[in-house]
């Protein structure tokens, strides 16, 4: 090959080179682009349905034996898909139930001592999403567009309506891989996420509510409860196809706690749809939380399993630092 030859080739490789950087360029900002019309979207329609009704909130207990805290973790509502016995209205429903259950059997823990706080967790794959597996799109009920605005809406029941009951609201919030942008994975950054944009247009609806929220582009989310530390995540970090991987999850939740996040208590997940706890060797323990939907085809199909539709509540004691009280709260 001469000198002119080899010249040319660098100039195509360099041409070609050129093109590629230019495309990726385009692809990124119609992706940018997208995103945030969704969020201009979002925000003025959120803006333009106007406020919910005001809350009162009740009076602080003045007892003094020992406080608790209640700790609700609602995740996996898969909401947009549709089975025989599971749609929007039905996801409504039992989360109306979950929050009359928490009431229900916080009164039962206050006939003995003060529980003035609540913690709601929201632990992802709210939204169904259209674009997450093949098929997809004929297993559901409803678009992108009014899967946000159902489950922003349910959000901001059950955050009123908890507000009626707590004098102190948390809320802390974690997205799943069911919101994610359409394209597939590493197509779009992982906080460009459809719980995500859920979790911000109810915090905007409620702030007329003294409520504390927390939410971020982080794959998990650490908070306390006095000497109770928890770690929130979503589930998907464990990659698993085989129904739910408990000697991978006691893995890889043990080696979390190696120093990879800061010190925690216990670790709270969704994800897998079946409620379970997994005890660690060093004592902490990990609680699997379940999903309010049901008739789900595949896991029948191809994982031979069905779940029972349910949510988590726990109460915490905040000097101990550990759970008093646990319960499984099923919504069938």
């Amino acid at each position: 090959m001469t000198a002119y030859d080899e010249a040319q080739q660098v100039d195509e490789l360099q041409r070609l080179l050129r093109k590629a950087q230019a495309e990726a360029a385009r692809a990124k900002r119609r992706n940018e682009e997208f995103v945030e019309a969704v969020r201009t979207a979002a925000y003025e329609a959120a803006r333009a349905a106007g406020r919910g009704k005001p809350v009162k909130r009740p009076a602080l207990d003045k007892r003094r034996s020992r406080p608790e805290v209640a700790l609700v973790h609602a995740t996996d509502w898969q909401l947009g898909k549709q089975t025989r016995d599971y749609n929007i209205e039905v996801c409504e429903a039992r989360m109306r139930q979950l929050v009359d259950k928490t009431v229900s059997l916080t009164e039962i823990q206050r006939k003995d001592h003060p529980v003035d706080e609540c913690v709601l967790m929201f632990g992802g794959d709210h939204c169904e999403g259209i674009d997450i597996f093949k098929g997809q799109a004929w297993e559901i009920e409803a678009h992108m567009f009014e899967q946000l605005f159902a489950v922003a809406r349910i959000m901001e029941t059950m955050v009123r309506s908890l507000a009626q009951h707590f004098p102190k609201l948390r809320i802390i919030c974690e997205f799943g891989n069911h919101g994610r942008m359409p394209g597939g994975f590493a197509v779009n950054p992982a906080g460009d996420n459809f719980d995500r944009m859920a979790f911000q247009i109810t915090q905007n609806r409620t702030e007329d509510i003294d409520a504390t929220w927390q939410h971020s582009d982080a794959w998990f989310q650490h908070f306390a409860i006095g000497n109770y530390k928890v770690l929130l995540v979503h589930g998907d970090e464990v990659r698993t196809y085989s129904g739910t991987p408990l000697f991978a999850i006691s893995r890889r939740v043990s080696a979390w706690a190696a120093g990879v996040v800061p010190e925690f208590t216990d670790c709270y997940m969704g994800h897998w749809h079946n409620p379970m706890s997994i005890v660690l060797a060093n004592g902490q323990r990990c609680f699997i939380t379940g999903s309010p939907e049901s008739s789900n085809l595949f896991a029948e199909i191809s994982l031979a399993a069905k779940s029972v539709p349910s949510q988590r509540l726990h109460f915490i004691d905040p000097v101990k630092g550990r759970v008093t009280a646990e319960y499984v709260v099923w919504l069938d």
